[in-house]
């Protein structure tokens, strides 16, 4: 079918408008699936249409945000149900034979003309004069009786054209009444009635079949016919005519058998107060058991809701069981999916691969596409997968064309048409909801209705039963706005009730206030990292983007995160203006390169937190943790002196990040060989301090295994009671370390707790070390070497020199256990390069060590008992690898 639309915005006739329908084909396989068991248990023997009491499975419901593609998918399924032809090849060929008659009525037409329920009844009479060319004689006498009652005077050919029904069957519908009557006035003998009042000819049928008068039986006998026709004929008895057309279908020869399959579009429309006009549908559906019925609209079909019950005449799931809440309805499937007989859909957004099909075949120019890959590709990031993002980007192709040749960047942007389509049938109160959580990624209901200053959830419950709200109920915050409505929410610049900035800069203020609170209360009843991680990602996020103060909750988080080492990302969106101005941004930025430095050179962690600390911005509570972090990347860094300094201005100004900052200095005298320094500074650090893991340090680096591992066992286990998940990895990686050396078999029993412990934690260096203990566990088998050097690219890609001398130290113990001169003393030589400036200088040593020889020269190192006792431990260390290796040959 060509866009009309499209093909007049354009002089050049040469491109091809096409309106482009992309696959759907999970969509048709559910309608023909429900119709193939439709039409199986209607043409059952023994099938009574008028049994009113049993479930009604003859609907299915597909809903979604608006923009979505349902009224497309409609009118596919309508096409391909009225001719093969018409059918995309990638749905496939259906299995039934039996004729079909598509019934396609746009709920919002009737809506606007105020006809309503008449308009659907007489569209769906007009649609059968057409494919019947016969009478339907009970429901043409009540049709007609109820028209003479209800328009007098007014032709009924004359309203079918007025109200804009007429077609090619309009004056069909006439003729075949007036032929029932004609029916009717002649099986009850009296031909007299043919052109006499419609309620002449109803007295004298309701007679004849209270009479039991067998051939006006025959022609309107069913059940309740003669009571719906002494009815007053009025709007609601109108509804309950549509049993006598279902009965009129039943009876209808073979040759002559056809299903409708009535398609109601846009279904929204008919919401009111009272549900009147959907009171009227549902009867018509459970009335017409008969009759298919695919529905599409903007929310979920709530016929089962037992708490309907009085507003509709069948509710409940045992009245209708495919329209139940099931897994179908969420955007995430619950652990068992419903059954078969599912019956409501959510109808989701595109993938990325069918919006690219769409837009290179909605306009074709000499059988190519005529928007480019680039800006399809553009269109494609920017719509999230909605149909109407994409229709109204080609529109705006179209547009711009008319002047001057397109480009990406002409499509980042959002369309005004869009947010006037969701917003259209919101309240007020969901309207000042939705754009209140627009500022959230992600939301629950306190959430929403504290952001949005409200004092009741139940705006924020209805908002979210609404299809541009999807839900996971596994996350953490279970609900979040469709992304392209959320763009559109917030760049809206033409709605009349648009939020100036000062209403934009409250609402996030409650925002943020609103965040704090949940994290508060619940850390106050236990530590939550996930809560924890997540609040700090929305409200770095929040205070940021609209320069909030008041941080308190803020720097808080901000602490509790970086004392546990997980590092998990946070992941905050690239600023448009990458210079901090304000101390939200200062503090967004400080946080993120202390998470990112475990994926990036620590050179840049340095200089990121210098221009952080250069600004001044930060709040006087977290810039000692720039200061501390900036000298922990300069220790990696082997800056020493710098990291130094900086340890020595955090330790001084004995904040909360003192005894960190003293245990910094405790290992700055370590790397730099003064142990006995480094010790006496264990008593002072305490658990906030990590006294056991800097005593464990120094006794593995004096081959004293067993001193270590005691350590690092009472560090980890220290670890464990304050629920420290980062600490208890470092320090199990360390007891690995210290292990290594001396028992190959229980290191490898450590070193997979290490592994264990450090999965999901991102802590870089660690994990590096990690293979650097594997390296010193294999020490004296073949493949040592090259796993070496491998190691070495990895370090240096990570910015973290320091770990390149524990490679050497193990590739030191390797030779020696291998009495391999040559190659120890290349390893030697590369070492005393590395350590050069002084920081461990005692790894040289401890190399010479280790083969028995002599050092070069004196050495600046001051061990704690003497160079003499490490010197013969760190040889019985080679000497025990040498004996296991013969061992097990």
């Amino acid at each position: 079918m060509a866009d009309l639309r499209a093909l007049f915005s354009s002089n050049n006739p040469a491109f091809d408008a096409a309106e482009a329908f992309t696959d759907r084909q999970h969509q048709w396989a559910l309608v023909a699936a429900g119709l193939e068991e439709h039409l199986r248990r209607t043409s059952t023997p023994g099938y009574d249409v008028e049994d009113l009491e049993a479930p009604r499975t003859n609907v299915i419901v597909f809903h979604g945000v608006g923009g979505v593609g349902k009224s497309t998918l409609l009118r596919k399924i309508e096409a391909s149900l009225s001719g093969p032809e018409h059918r995309p090849d990638q749905w496939g060929a259906p299995t039934w034979t039996q004729p079909l008659l598509p019934i396609r009525i746009d709920l919002s037409r009737s809506a606007s003309t105020g006809s309503d329920f008449e308009r659907v009844i007489l569209t769906i009479r007009l649609a059968l004069a057409g494919a019947l060319g016969r009478t339907l004689p009970s429901f043409d006498v009540a049709l007609r009786h109820y028209w003479e009652a209800v328009h007098p005077g007014e032709p009924l050919d004359e309203y079918i054209r007025r109200t804009g029904l007429s077609g090619r069957f309009a004056e069909m519908l006439p003729q075949q009444l007036q032929a029932g009557v004609g029916e009717i006035a002649a099986a009850l003998a009296l031909p007299g009635l043919v052109g006499s009042a419609a309620q002449q000819l109803t007295g004298a049928l309701v007679s004849a079949l209270r009479e039991r008068q067998a051939r006006a039986q025959a022609l309107a006998g069913a059940a309740r016919t003669a009571a719906l026709l002494e009815a007053t004929p009025d709007l609601e008895a109108l509804s309950y005519y549509s049993h006598l057309l279902a009965w009129d279908l039943s009876r209808l020869p073979a040759k002559k058998a056809i299903t409708p399959v009535v398609l109601l579009d846009t279904f929204e429309d008919t919401g009111d107060r009272h549900r009147d006009f959907e009171r009227l549908l549902q009867r018509l559906v459970w009335l017409m058991p008969n009759v298919f019925f695919v529905i599409g609209g903007r929310s979920r079909l709530p016929w089962a809701d037992p708490a309907l019950h009085g507003q509709l005449d069948w509710t409940g799931p045992a009245a209708w069981p495919g329209l139940a809440t099931d897994s179908a309805s969420l955007t995430v499937p619950r652990p068992r999916a419903a059954g078969s007989g599912a019956r409501q859909h959510l109808i989701g957004d595109l993938s990325p691969e069918d919006c690219e099909a769409h837009l290179a075949r909605r306009l074709v120019q000499d059988g190519q596409p005529l928007i480019d890959a680039d800006i399809r590709a553009a269109i494609t990031a920017r719509s999230h997968g909605l149909p109407l993002h994409l229709d109204l980007a080609v529109s705006r192709f179209l547009e711009i064309r008319r002047t001057r040749t397109p480009t990406p960047t002409d499509f980042d942007c959002t369309f005004p048409a869009l947010l006037a389509r969701t917003l259209s049938d919101l309240t007020p109160e969901e309207r000042h909801l939705l754009r209140s959580v627009a500022l959230l990624d992600a939301f629950d209901l306190d959430l929403a209705t504290q952001t949005a200053g409200f004092t009741h959830q139940a705006a924020a419950r209805r908002l979210t039963e609404r299809p541009l709200i999807s839900e996971n109920p596994y996350a953490l915050w279970p609900y979040h706005l469709h992304r392209a409505i959320r763009g559109a929410v917030r760049d809206d610049q033409h709605s009349d009730d648009r939020w100036t900035d000062a209403d934009w800069h409250q609402a996030a203020t409650r925002a943020l206030a609103a965040l704090g609170d949940q994290w508060t209360k619940a850390a106050a009843h236990g530590p939550s990292r996930m809560l924890l991680v997540a609040c700090l990602r929305q409200g770095l996020r929040l205070a940021r983007d609209h320069r909030l103060t008041g941080l308190g909750w803020l720097i808080e988080a901000a602490y509790v995160y970086t004392d546990d080492s997980v590092w998990e990302p946070l992941a905050l969106p690239t600023p448009a203006d990458p210079a901090p101005d304000t101390p939200a941004d200062a503090v967004a930025e400080l946080l993120t390169a202390i998470t990112r430095r475990q994926r990036e050179h620590r050179q840049l962690t340095a200089d990121r937190l210098t221009a952080v600390l250069d600004t001044g911005l930060l709040p006087a509570e977290l810039t000692e943790m720039a200061l501390y972090y900036r000298a922990k990347a300069h220790k990696d860094l082997s800056q020493n002196d710098a990291a130094r300094t900086g340890m020595q201005q955090v330790a001084e100004a004995d904040g909360r990040l003192a005894p960190k900052a003293r245990r910094g200095l405790a290992n700055l005298a370590r790397l730099a060989g003064d142990f006995p320094t480094a010790l006496a500074a264990v008593p002072t650090l305490g658990w906030e301090g990590r006294h056991h893991r800097v005593l464990g340090d120094i006794h593995w680096s004096h081959a004293d295994t067993a001193a270590a591992v005691a350590a690092f066992e009472a560090g980890r286990a220290e670890a464990e009671q304050h629920g420290a998940a980062g600490e208890r990895a470092m320090t199990q990686v360390r007891l690995a370390l210290a292990v290594s050396f001396a028992d190959p078999d229980r290191a490898d029993d450590e070193l997979a707790l290490a592994h264990q412990l450090l999965e999901g934690l991102d802590q870089r260096s660690n994990t590096l070390l990690a293979q650097v203990v594997a390296l010193i566990r294999d020490a004296g088998t073949d493949s040592v070497t090259n796993r070496a050097q491998s190691l070495h690219g990895d370090i240096d890609n990570a910015g973290l020199p320091f770990l390149h001398r524990f490679v050497e130290l193990a590739l030191a113990f390797h030779h020696s256990v291998r009495s391999e001169d040559q190659d120890l003393a290349s390893t030697i030589s590369r070492l005393r390069a590395l350590t050069a400036s002084g920081d461990f200088a005692y790894f040289a040593d401890i190399a010479h060590y280790m083969a028995g020889l002599p050092l070069p020269a004196p050495s600046p190192t001051t061990w704690l008992d003497g160079p003499d006792a490490v010197r013969t431990r760190w040889r019985q260390l080679v000497e025990g690898r040498q004996t296991h290796i013969s061992e097990h040959r």
